[in-house]
């Protein structure tokens, strides 16, 4: 298959990449003309990806009250039905009946081992990583961590090694995500004392993982190559290809270091070419009002996902359920993103970052609240009733919070104008590690 051509990107000089002075005319041009939105986000899209297609399944389901009584809850009452294959684009009907119904965005079914979000948020950073050299990629994460599966899983099928660190022991059982990033990576276990300083833990470990004769940098390094010329701890700059290294046999390391979650701003391209594809006319089309929902670990797929709506002009609403901290502090790194993207990609249509300043994402509570891990009791048969009826798997700590949500605004939306969409970010794996954290939930499984 053909790959479509990169929009270059300057590169820090201090690996061997070319200075700022060397600012390729394309993205000169981009920047220096203000060329309309659309137009600009659509250059910036023509790159290498690690998807093929950016397509996806849509299903719809229809969900009605049940005719018994059952315990209290928001989706204890409910009964759901799929249709695999439901009319889209203009074929959209109007609402009718007495059912609710939302739409589900099935990117849980992208790949067999990696959740649908983290392979959105890799789509355009393996290849970027591929056209750099890159031999190693180090990151974090927790025990159970999906991203760091999902970057082991990523770099072994594209011959780059991957090197993790974990917060806390290793269990006894391997299982999930954590057998995943065994299988598929180098696995270091990290004491929760020298996890909280992971900024500086992940800057020792990869240095170690260089050695004397490599480099290291991150994301952030080679998208903002003229603010970073001397970060980069390198004795000597690596030139050649990559195919040229492999063939040497012994050959000096590049290593980069990923964030936690893959919480940088080139994650968000992945997300934004997703919104592009979903837009088009025979698909949800850019003219109908949607309401989006999604769970939000770091937030990034929801920022990514707003960012689409405004540059493109859709008039969609993107609502984050916030799973793993503040509202303060979602806002604080949804700005963070955003800011960071238009440094990275020089973006500077005005009439457009003014929009976006205004937020991108509407952040709300889950309908439980409570820690972030922790699962509630019935949640985990709700998970049972969800997949049996529709084929979906959810989880109890990140989709059905989305999918709960989803079920409450389909119900308001029943006679609105707006449809209702679920992004399915996956989590599949997740399911194994719940299920030795909370026996007892799962034996209930067995009982019912």
């Amino acid at each position: 298959m053909k790959l479509q051509q990169r929009l270059p990107l300057p590169l820090p000089v201090s690996c061997g990449f070319r200075s700022s002075a060397h600012l390729p005319h394309t993205l000169q041009g981009i920047a220096e003309a203000k060329l309309g939105c659309e137009e600009f986000v659509a250059k910036l899209l023509d790159r290498r990806w690690t998807l093929p297609s950016p397509d996806t399944r849509i299903q719809q389901i229809v969900s009605a009250p049940k005719r018994i009584e059952e315990e209290d809850g928001l989706l204890k009452d409910k009964s759901w039905f799929n249709i695999p294959n439901p009319l889209l684009g203009d074929k959209i009907t109007d609402k009718s009946g007495p059912d609710s119904s939302f739409y589900v965005i099935r990117d849980d079914l992208l790949h067999p081992l990696i959740n649908g979000n983290k392979v959105r948020k890799l789509d355009a950073v393996l290849p970027l990583l591929e056209d750099h050299s890159v031999t190693d990629v180090v990151t974090c994460g927790g025990c159970q961590s999906a991203h760091a599966a999902a970057v082991a899983v990523s770099c072994a099928e594209r011959g780059l090694r991957s090197h993790l660190l974990l917060r806390g022991e290793q269990p006894d059982i391997l299982t999930g995500y954590n057998l995943i990033s065994t299988m598929y990576g180098n696995v270091k276990y990290v004491p929760r004392s020298v996890y909280a300083n992971r900024e500086e833990t992940l800057k020792t470990y990869a240095s170690s993982v260089a050695g004397g004769n490599g480099c290291v940098l991150s994301l952030s390094d080679i998208l903002e190559a003229p603010l970073t010329e001397q970060i980069v701890s390198s004795s000597h700059p690596i030139s050649t290809s990559m195919d040229d290294q492999r063939s040497l046999g012994n050959f000096s390391r590049k290593v980069v270091i990923m964030n936690e979650g893959a919480g940088d701003s080139i994650a968000l391209l992945g997300v934004i070419r997703l919104v592009h594809h979903l837009s088009q006319s025979h698909l949800l089309g850019k003219e109908k009002a949607m309401k989006f929902v999604v769970d939000a670990g770091t937030g990034t797929t929801a920022v990514g996902l707003g960012l689409g709506a405004i540059y493109f002009g859709l008039p969609w609403k993107i609502t984050a359920v916030m799973l793993a901290d503040t509202l303060d502090n979602y806002r604080e790194r949804e700005r963070r993103l955003i800011s960071d993207f238009k440094r990275h990609f020089r973006f500077d249509l005005d009439h457009t970052l003014r929009e976006i300043d205004r937020g991108a994402v509407h952040w709300v509570e889950r309908y439980h609240p409570r820690k972030f891990g922790n699962v509630i009791k019935g949640e985990v048969e709700v998970c049972q009733e969800i997949t049996r009826q529709t084929g979906i798997l959810v989880d109890p700590v990140y989709t059905l919070a989305a999918w709960e949500l989803a079920s409450l605004l389909s119900e308001k939306e029943a006679r609105g104008d707006a449809e209702v969409v679920m992004l399915h970010t996956g989590g599949t794996l997740g399911m194994f590690g719940l299920a030795q954290r909370y026996k007892s939930y799962f034996q209930m499984l067995k009982d019912r």
